[in-house]
């Protein structure tokens, strides 16, 4: 149950880094074209984890029961800190910086590469550490639809009334998130401390860790039961 959590929290806060950081540099850049969509994303934060689990049933491809509506809805969540840390860390960039490269001849792209993404780095890894520890506690609801995860202990304590069953899924659910957060914490510092690392190393870099995270996960899950059909349900009980 633990590597189906850490498959679900890596996959998703891959996808998530992969489209938010683009995102949100076209957001600083293009603030007017971008506001559409981070309205959008504030509002998908509104909605409860299990009311966006449920609405992504009955969508054909993307949602259903299992992981792959999971990963959805995880995905969605992990967009908006992404998005608005990126915008955060290249519109808090001085505008001396920036006239200091237009007059040393660099091209728009140039002074991306080198110079915004190098000094928003420590703003996207923050974005991106929010979204891996929402993940982790979003990602213990998707036992509703059949995803696995440690939520399964949680909703098992809850139909047994079994407090200690509870704690066997919200615990390791901490301690990961707090390991996700030290991981990332301790992955910038060793960035930083390297100055002549370039902001392409630094994301290849971040990526690989958290692929290497969702390989093992997947590892884990195939490895625990690759036959068993799983499927979701939920107790609903009261007057």
């Amino acid at each position: 149950m633990l590597g189906e959590h850490v498959f679900l929290v890596a996959i998703s806060t891959v996808i998530a880094a992969g489209i938010g950081v683009p995102l949100g540099v076209f957001a600083a850049r293009r603030p007017r074209l971008a506001t559409p969509f981070v309205a959008v994303a504030n509002v998908v934060q509104t909605i409860p984890s299990l009311a966006m689990f449920g609405f992504l049933l009955p969508v054909p491809l993307l949602g259903g029961v299992g992981a792959r509506a999971a990963v959805v809805a995880l995905v969605f969540y992990a967009l908006l800190p992404i998005v608005r840390s990126t915008i955060v860390g290249i519109t808090s960039i001085s505008a001396s910086i920036r006239d200091v490269g237009v007059a040393m001849g660099m091209r728009s792209r140039d002074m991306l590469w080198q110079i915004e993404l190098q000094l928003a780095t420590p703003s996207i890894v923050g974005g991106i550490r929010v979204a891996a520890v929402i993940g982790v506690g979003s990602a213990t609801i998707a036992a509703a639809i059949g995803a696995g995860g440690l939520g399964q202990y949680t909703y098992s304590g809850l139909s047994m009334v079994d407090s200690t069953v509870i704690l066997a899924g919200a615990i390791p659910a901490a301690v990961l998130a707090l390991v996700v957060d030290g991981a990332l914490v301790w992955l910038e510092q060793r960035l930083s401390t390297r100055q002549r690392t370039s902001p392409r190393r630094r994301v290849a870099a971040l990526a690989t860790l958290l692929i290497v995270i969702a390989v093992l996960g997947t590892v884990s899950v195939r490895a625990h039961g690759a036959s068993t059909i799983v499927f979701g349900s939920r107790n609903f009980a009261g007057k």
